[in-house]
């Protein structure tokens, strides 16, 4: 799903609140998230996941196409992690086998 695809499905689901104020909210939820994680901050929804930056330190890493070594300079990468939920939706726990129902059979002596 990409944005444009986002703003129609909220659209769809909240008739009456007009398409350009559906574009706003939305617009300023990414922009929230996006300025917390500028600053180092952490963003987290519950049910949903977190939103963190990770440091990736520089190092010296290697061009795979000609094998020479190469400066990497250091980095900050967004990060997100599910939460249990979205997670649980995802991968729904398995139910165990169904016991089979009558009990035990009786069988004849003897036979």
């Amino acid at each position: 799903m990409i944005k444009s695809e986002l703003i129609e499905k909220l659209s769809e689901g909240n008739p009456h609140l007009m398409q350009r104020d559906v574009v706003k909210v939305v617009n300023v939820i990414f922009e929230e998230i996006t300025g917390a994680l500028t600053r180092g901050d952490r963003v987290e929804l519950r049910g949903f996941g977190a939103f963190s930056v990770k440091h990736r330190p520089a190092r010296t890493g290697r061009n795979p196409r000609t094998g020479d070594q190469v400066d990497v300079t250091e980095k900050f990468v967004p990060y997100f992690k599910t939460g249990k939920e979205l997670r649980l939706r995802l991968n729904p726990p398995e139910l165990p086998p169904e016991k089979p129902k009558g009990g035990r059979k009786k069988t004849a002596k003897g036979s």
